[in-house]
This record gives structure tokens, C-alpha cells and sequence, in this order.
């Protein structure tokens, strides 16, 4: 990710983050119904025969079977919202350390523009600079930050490849 793509989705990062937490506290897993629905109906049996019995070879298979598929079924489901889950927090820890290490008013008003709950008029009037004035620090901090983005890339290349 960039620092400019991190500008655009910060807010929508912190929602996915609070989404996700609260989907892996509350993780109860895929219902044994739908496990068991998914696998009557989800798979075609390439074999069309008369059936003789009282009881399908679907299932029996599905009786037995739905337990297993029930739990990797959950196991994957928790694992992608994991995985998601720390893809996300890693981002955002790393956007908000990079941007405390700006100089001056720069972590401050990046954090205002990033959060948008400010309109620029106001932040005129918070840190009492002009509108073009912002722009010039918003420039800056995005200097600097990808800088710091580009200095990450680095780091993780020289990690893969070395």
C-alpha cells in the first residue's frame, strides 16, 4: 500500500478493522444446517442410477461426512478473518507510526485529514493557516511518507530476496 492509498482509505480500513474484530469475538462458526445443505445439494452426483434403498448414498455420506467438512469449513472461515485481521491492524500500525514520525503540526493535521471529520476551512481556523497552506503540508507529509513507504518495500525486498 501507498501513503496516498492510505490517505483515501484509512477511514475504511478503521471500519474493516473494528467489522473484523468484532466478527472473531463473536465466531461461532457455519451453521451444521448450511454445512449440511451445502453438501445435499452443492455437488452434482455424476452417477444417475434408480435408487433401491430407503436411504441415499448422499446421505449416508453427508451423515457422516458433515462433522469433518463442518469444522475445516470453520477453520477456514476464521483463519481468512484472522489473516485479514492482521493484514489490517499491520497496516494501519505502521500508516499511524510513520505518520507520528512527521515534524512539527504535520502528525496532527494528517491525522484530521485522514479522519475527514474536519473540513479544510476548519482546519484553516485550528491550526490558522491558510488553504493553501495545507495543501503545502499535506504535500510535505506525503514526501515523507513515501519515503518511509519506499524505505518498507525496501526492507521487505531485500528480506525476500536475500
Amino acid at each position: 500500500m501507498t501513503a496516498e492509498r492510505m490517505f483515501k482509505e484509512y477511514k475504511n480500513l478503521k471500519k474493516e478493522q473494528g467489522i473484523l474484530l468484532f466478527q472473531l469475538e463473536q465466531f461461532s462458526g457455519i451453521e451444521e444446517s448450511d454445512v449440511i445443505d451445502s453438501m445435499m445439494f452443492g455437488h452434482a452426483d455424476d452417477n444417475d442410477r434408480v435408487q433401491t434403498s430407503n436411504r441415499s448414498d448422499k446421505t449416508a455420506s453427508v451423515a457422516i461426512n458433515y462433522k469433518s467438512v463442518m469444522d475445516r469449513e470453520n477453520d477456514e472461515w476464521f483463519e481468512f478473518l484472522w489473516n485479514r485481521y492482521q493484514a489490517v491492524v499491520e497496516e494501519l500500525k505502521f500508516f499511524e507510526h510513520s505518520v507520528a514520525s512527521l515534524d512539527g503540526i504535520l502528525p496532527e493535521l494528517v491525522m484530521d485529514l485522514v479522519r475527514g471529520e474536519l473540513t479544510w476551512e476548519t482546519m484553516e481556523q485550528k491550526y490558522n493557516v491558510s488553504h493553501a497552506m495545507i495543501g503545502k503540508y499535506r504535500k510535505a507529509a506525503m514526501k515523507e511518507l513515501d519515503f518511509l513507504y519506499e524505505l518498507r518495500d525496501k526492507q521487505t525486498e531485500a528480506f525476500i530476496l536475500g
